[in-house]
C-alpha cells in the first residue's frame, strides 16, 4: 500500500512533495485572497446600510448606578454592544458567551477609533459585576433587567446573544451641538455571524466609519486616516 493510501485510511490528507504542496498552496491563496476582497467589498457595503434612529430612552444599570443608553458611547461617535445570555442566578452561564468574550480584542484599539464596546446581560447588576471579575474581564457591562432593550433590538429569548452597532450625533438638524444626542442603529448580528469576530479590525469593520483607513471604500466625508499609522500597543494610546 503506497504512504497515500496509508495516510487516507487514517483520514488524514495526502503526504505529497515540497513542490507539489507549494502549488497547492498557491491554489488556495488565490481563494484566499479572493476571500478577503469580497470580505472588503462586504464591509463597504455595511457601512452603507440605512441606519434607524432609537427614539426610546433606555434606563441601564451600571455599578455605580443608573445611565443612559448615551453613557455607553463614553463620549465617542460608535458603540458595539454585545448580548450576553447572562441570567438571574445563573448557575451555568453560557460557554460559548463566555468563550467570545475572552476571544474580545483589547478595548484600546477599538476606542482609538471613536469606537466603545459595551456588555449587557439580562442580570441584576451585583451579579454581572460577580461574574465579570471572577472571569477578570475588563470590558464595562450594564443590566438591562426590566427593560425592554434587549426585545427592541432583536435579542430575544430562549437564546439571547446577539451584537448591535450605534452611531451617535450630538448635532440638531442645523447641524449645531445640540442638547440631547441622536443614536442610531446600524447593524446587527447574531449567532454565527459573531463567530469570526475577535480582532480590533472585525469590530471596525462592522461600523459605519470602518477602520476610518484611506483605502477603503467609505462615503464622501467619512473620516480616514492612512493605514497603519494609528497602530499602537495597547498601553501606548493618549486617553
Amino acid at each position: 500500500m503506497r504512504s497515500a493510501s496509508r495516510e487516507a485510511a487514517r483520514g488524514l490528507p495526502p503526504v505529497v512533495s515540497m513542490s507539489e504542496w507549494r502549488a497547492a498552496r498557491r491554489d488556495l491563496l488565490a481563494h484566499e485572497k479572493a476571500h478577503t476582497r469580497n470580505a472588503d467589498a462586504l464591509a463597504a457595503e455595511r457601512r452603507r446600510l440605512p441606519m434607524v434612529r432609537v427614539e426610546r430612552e433606555y434606563k441601564l444599570t451600571g455599578p455605580t448606578g443608573t445611565v443612559g443608553l448615551p453613557d455607553l458611547f463614553e463620549g465617542r461617535p460608535q458603540l458595539i454592544v454585545v448580548h450576553h445570555m447572562l441570567r438571574s442566578a445563573d448557575r451555568a452561564p453560557c460557554p460559548g458567551c463566555g468563550m467570545f468574550v475572552d476571544s474580545m480584542c483589547h478595548p484600546a484599539h477599538l476606542n482609538s477609533r471613536g469606537l466603545s464596546l459595551a456588555m449587557v446581560a439580562e442580570a441584576p447588576i451585583d451579579e454581572i459585576e460577580e461574574f465579570r471579575r471572577r472571569m477578570g474581564w475588563e470590558v464595562p457591562w450594564y443590566s438591562v433587567l426590566g427593560t425592554t432593550f434587549n426585545r427592541d433590538f432583536d435579542v430575544r429569548q430562549p437564546r439571547p446573544f446577539g451584537l448591535n452597532v450605534l452611531l451617535r450625533d450630538d448635532r440638531d438638524d442645523n447641524g449645531i451641538p445640540g442638547q440631547r444626542p441622536r443614536i442610531y442603529r446600524t447593524y446587527h448580528t447574531t449567532a454565527r455571524g459573531m463567530e469570526a469576530l475577535g480582532s480590533a479590525w472585525t469590530y471596525l469593520d462592522l461600523t459605519p466609519y470602518g477602520r476610518g483607513e484611506t483605502w477603503e471604500a467609505s462615503p464622501e466625508g467619512w473620516p480616514q486616516t492612512p493605514p497603519y499609522e494609528w497602530w499602537r500597543l495597547h498601553d501606548e494610546y493618549d486617553g
